[in-house]
Parts: structure tokens; C-alpha cells; sequence
């Protein structure tokens, strides 16, 4: 896989819908307290702290699945945000415990905020790489390349 400023995008791509989902209270409630769908707060943790990332220390993961020093604080936030619901309501509480804690709304902005620099930095990512000429699917020829219309259009 090709991709500007990190050397695990496949893990990226487990990270990066894992934060949005915690910045969702509606997908949180009709997804994760679903005892029909596999995902829920559990899976989100591992994500976030075990297989793709380290949300308590996310500094080693610069440059592997996360892309700049702002992604790295905004996920230290998150994992110490988490870190104190998970105090309050102790490790094995469900997830409905955790969603009605009075910290889970922390949990939530500051997932939100990471959600919001981890899209925006995938779409620049994603820009400088048609800038460069990559084009899906790959091995593409550019519309542009044809014609001097950007549209495509005579």
C-alpha cells in the first residue's frame, strides 16, 4: 500500500474508523449495546491500546499509524480521558456503565477532536498522492492526462 508520512497505513485503517466510532454516541448506542454486532467498546480498546496502537503511549506510533506530532497528543488525550472512565467504573464494567459516565462525555471530545485531524490528515495524505500521479484504481491513466479539461469534458 502506498502512502505519504507512514510506514503501517493497513493499521491505520483499523485506528482511524475505531476513533470515529468513539466520537459517535449514536453509533456507541445502536451499535455497541447491539448483542447482534460484533463491535463494541472492548473492540474499540483494543484497537486504540493493544493491536494498532497505544493510546497511553502513542509516541512510538508517530510514523506508523499515526502521522504528526498532533495526532499523537490528541491520542494521549483519548487514552487518558478513557483511562479515567475506565478508573471510575472499574476494568470489567459493561459498556453501558461506561456510556452513562459522568467522564464518557471527555471520552467523546476528545475522540471527536482526533477524528477530525486523523480525516483531515488522511485527505491530505490522499491529495499529495494524486498530486503525484497515483491514481485508483492504481495503474489508472488520468482523465487529465487526455485532455487539458479537468472535468473530462470537450
Amino acid at each position: 500500500m502506498i502512502d505519504h508520512g507512514i510506514a503501517l497505513p493497513h493499521y491505520r485503517l483499523h485506528v482511524v474508523p475505531a476513533v470515529v466510532a468513539l466520537a459517535s454516541p449514536t453509533w456507541q448506542r445502536e451499535v455497541w449495546l447491539d448483542p447482534d454486532q460484533f463491535e463494541d467498546l472492548n473492540y474499540i480498546v483494543h484497537v486504540l491500546f493493544d493491536d494498532f496502537c497505544d493510546a497511553d503511549n502513542p509516541s512510538p506510533w508517530l510514523g506508523q499509524c499515526l502521522r504528526s506530532e498532533e495526532e499523537v497528543e490528541l491520542m494521549a488525550g483519548v487514552g487518558t480521558a478513557y483511562s479515567a472512565v475506565q478508573k471510575s467504573v472499574g476494568a470489567a464494567a459493561r459498556d453501558e456503565a461506561c456510556l452513562v459516565s459522568p467522564g464518557w462525555s471527555a471520552v467523546v471530545a476528545a475522540a471527536a477532536r482526533l477524528a477530525q485531524v486523523l480525516v483531515s490528515n488522511d485527505l491530505s495524505a490522499l491529495s499529495k498522492l494524486h498530486d503525484a500521479g497515483y491514481r485508483w484504481p492504481l495503474g489508472a491513466e488520468s482523465l487529465a492526462s487526455e485532455t487539458d479539461d479537468p472535468h473530462g469534458e470537450s
